[in-house]
């Protein structure tokens, strides 16, 4: 997939492309269907596709305080974007400058520098200045401009909407199963395996320590899940949390490996994949205490993932 960053820094030469538009945080079931919308319209016109994104989140310019943790980092969304077949992701970088841009400005710039022919966007999307302008106006503008819009309804599964906000929701929550039920994946984390304090070793049950750049980290507790790294996928039980058993106060994620039975894996890169959410973090009275309770999560974890 070709990634271009800029709308205003590159020519896309004479071609037109069928351009979806969002910023696509997760590329949930939501984006997932717009996205087949892009890719359908491609397939009918022989054009090629492109998705037309924005970095930061266009809140972080426009209302700091409401901007929300971004699920994903946006090297994952690429990911996701180009393993879903797109042809050329756009990013505009989201400045003051562009935030003031017109409604009217945005829909010619769709035009003349992002050479849409047709245009697919969600239902309730809006742009320009203080979000004047709507689809019905991309509508109008569209048939000025000389490009067809294509409105996406909004995603339903098990009556529920699928959003980004939703989905921080549930992760706030530790729901993440209710997540996965809407991105149409588990929830993953992903990083670099660090050294940590080695009080998992002492107890007998050594951990893998994730340092990762991700946002959103979900609620502090003890999750069954799936670790994939160089050597191989390993069944886990994951604790998000400040270990206070043993006085912590930051922010941990370790994963503990039941089956695994080599060396350390520092400097290894890991992706966590979070399936069921078995307890909250506790507070524990001893050491024989803590380890009994390990064993009792490692139990319930190979239960849930059969």
């Amino acid at each position: 997939m070709r990634v271009l960053r800029g709308s205003y820094n590159y020519d896309l030469g004479g071609d037109s492309y069928v351009v979806g538009i969002g910023v696509f945080d997760s590329v949930h079931l939501g984006h997932q269907a717009l996205l087949h919308k892009v890719q359908a319209i491609a397939a009918a016109t022989g054009l090629p596709s492109l998705v037309y994104t924005f970095d930061p989140h266009p809140l972080k310019i426009t209302q700091p305080a409401n901007a929300p943790k971004l699920i994903e980092p946006l090297s994952v969304r690429l990911a996701r974007l180009e393993a879903m077949g797109i042809g050329t992701t756009l990013i505009e970088p989201f400045t003051d400058e562009f935030a003031r841009q017109s409604a009217n400005s945005f829909a010619r710039t769709l035009a003349t520098k992002v050479k849409a022919k047709h245009v697919v966007v969600g239902n309730k999307f809006t742009f320009g200045n203080k979000q004047s302008g709507d689809v019905q106006k991309l509508f109008e503008w569209g048939n000025v401009f000389g490009y067809s819009v294509h409105s996406i309804a909004t995603h339903m599964v098990n009556n529920i909407t699928v959003s980004s906000s939703k989905i921080r929701e549930y992760l706030w929550s530790g729901t993440v199963r209710g997540a996965a039920m809407l991105l149409g994946r588990p929830f993953t984390l992903a990083g670099v395996i660090l050294r940590g304090a080695q009080r998992g070793t002492g107890l007998g049950f050594p951990t893998a320590n994730l340092d990762t750049h991700y946002e959103l980290i979900p609620s502090s507790g003890v999750y069954a899940g799936r670790a994939i790294c160089d050597i191989g996928l390993f069944e886990a039980v994951v604790n998000i949390g400040t270990t206070p058993t043993f006085g912590g106060d930051q922010l941990k994620i370790e994963a503990h490996f039941p089956e695994y039975q080599g060396g350390p894996l520092y400097g290894t890169a890991m992706t966590i994949e979070l399936i069921d959410r078995l307890r909250s973090e506790i507070n524990f009275s001893d050491v024989t205490a803590l380890k009994a309770q390990i064993k009792s999560d490692i139990e319930q974890a190979r239960r849930v993932l059969g």
